[in-house]
């Protein structure tokens, strides 16, 4: 997913899977992926912070876990967002914000 300075990174979701969910829990990528219907690889790609979570995955995973549909979905979305800012925040300084140009 590129590199950033992870000081100012939030946690990935791959790490959120990892460190609140498949460690408390004692359940592997490997089962993990096989109670869901998904490729090993897939679980092993998104822990690893390679992989994205999409909305297939995060039904699949939010159905697994008794979560509410779209809890995957915005993690993804929050860590995006934040390594956006991260990167664009130069960019970003330059806009002027539309009520304070009138």
């Amino acid at each position: 997913m590129g590199q950033y300075d992870y000081a100012y990174v939030t946690i990935t979701p791959g790490e959120l899977l990892k460190e609140e969910f498949l460690e408390p829990l004692g359940i592997s990528q490997y089962r993990l992926a096989k109670e869901i219907g998904v490729p090993a690889g897939r679980i092993g790609q998104i822990v690893a912070g390679k992989r994205a979570i999409t909305a297939d995955t995060d039904l699949r995973l939010c159905r697994f876990f008794g979560l509410s549909n779209g809890y995957w979905l915005r993690a993804q979305v929050a860590y995006d967002t934040k390594v956006a800012e991260h990167e664009l925040a130069d960019e970003l300084a330059k806009i002027t914000p539309l009520h304070s140009v009138a």
